[in-house]
């Protein structure tokens, strides 16, 4: 059986280990935004990649919580886009957005199975379009997707959660149908005033 204290330390260190791989992708996107400077129209408050239907690795759901508790106490954005953008389109949890959204407007590839191919596909943020068309670019000028999510599902393997996304959206604590918060803890309504149903 398991100490459960090896079980806590083995989680805070594959959410060492996320940050640092946060830091990674980071750095390595930085690279790729030089040499796209001019197609990248990206900028704070574009907000056009950040969708509603959004879910991310459990491990990084985690870091949100940690890092925003307070901007979880607060209403979400309205349904349609992400539930963290701000009025102005900015991302609320910058700090600490999942990894899809670090590499959101960049020229991207992936390997998919066709029939018994398997074959490159690829594509960039319609707004940074303008430039050399995405099929004639070399390959180490597109953020390769795959390799990254496979670290991240094993760490979130190592963080004791191996296959749970979680939406975005439900990180959110509980907000009432007129638009107020819930009680103080999660899921529970306040009581009815007395005399009330």
């Amino acid at each position: 059986m398991t100490d459960p204290r090896d079980a806590g330390e083995e989680r805070e260190l594959a959410y060492r280990e996320l940050l640092e791989l946060h830091a990674s992708i980071d750095a390595a996107c930085e690279g790729l935004v030089g040499r796209h400077r001019a197609r990248l129209v990206c900028e704070r408050g574009c907000s056009a990649c950040c969708c509603d239907e959004l879910t991310v690795f459990e491990i990084e759901a985690e870091r949100i919580r940690r890092q925003y508790p307070a901007v979880l106490g607060e209403e979400p954005a309205p349904a349609g886009g992400c539930a963290f953008l701000d009025p102005s389109g900015s991302c609320r949890v910058y700090g600490a957005r999942p990894y899809v959204c670090r590499t959101q407007g960049l020229p991207l590839a992936w390997f998919e199975q066709r029939g018994d191919s398997v074959v490159q596909l690829r594509t960039i943020c319609e707004l940074n379009a303008a430039g050399p068309p995405v099929e004639e670019l070399e390959d180490d000028a597109l953020w390769l997707l795959g390799p990254c999510e496979e670290r991240l599902a094993a760490l979130q393997a190592r963080f004791g959660i191996p296959d749970k996304r979680s939406a975005l959206r439900d990180l959110f604590r509980p907000w009432e149908a007129e638009g107020g918060r819930q009680g103080p803890c999660m899921g529970t309504r306040r009581p009815p005033e007395e005399g009330g149903a």
